[in-house]
């Protein structure tokens, strides 16, 4: 069973998740490869696109944390959970 520090290794920053994602679309875009390849490609992608939504779901609530407001407009502050960074 993995570590999270070692699944956190495994997992691409969001910009190389990005970026292989813009190189699978462009190589399932030409349709030329083998459908066996293209599955592959197709899985690959569905996982990186999730880490890379969980990624930008985890800023938002940051950003939403850091501008934050109460009912009386004063301004919230919590400590950041960094377990999910």
């Amino acid at each position: 069973m993995k570590s999270a520090a070692a699944a956190e290794l495994s997992v691409p920053n969001f910009e190389d998740s990005v970026k292989r994602l813009t190189e699978i679309v462009q190589a399932l875009e030409k349709g030329d490869l083998p459908l066996e390849e293209s599955l592959r490609l197709f899985e690959e992608g569905v996982k990186l696109s999730r880490a890379a939504q969980e990624r930008l779901d985890g800023a938002q609530k940051r950003v939403d944390q850091l501008l934050g407001f109460d009912a009386n407009g004063a301004p919230q502050t919590a400590p950041f959970d960094r377990t999910g960074d």
